[in-house]
């Protein structure tokens, strides 16, 4: 009877597998997305890539004071994170 579970056990690992490599894959992805998405330094480049594209007048004041308020709260966010 043990051997059966343990063959059963065996069966069922290779058969779910592929399933768990890709969760596995999934989580690795979402936690990098993550980390670069509240990086704070790049968070501060495009505070300043936004900047300079209203100053070239790429953006509008308004365009730029939206981009401004969203990448402040990711920043705030991201400061949280490490306190």
């Amino acid at each position: 009877m043990s051997r059966m579970d343990s063959e059963d056990r065996l069966l069922f690992n290779i058969l779910t597998f592929p399933v768990s490599g890709v969760i596995w894959i999934a989580e690795q992805i979402a936690g990098e997305v993550d980390k670069q998405f509240y990086d704070e330094s790049a968070i501060r480049a495009e505070l300043m890539e936004s900047e300079l594209r209203c100053d070239a007048g790429e953006i509008t004041d308004e365009e730029y004071l939206h981009y401004e308020e969203i990448l402040l709260d990711r920043l705030r966010v991201s400061q949280k994170r490490k306190a």
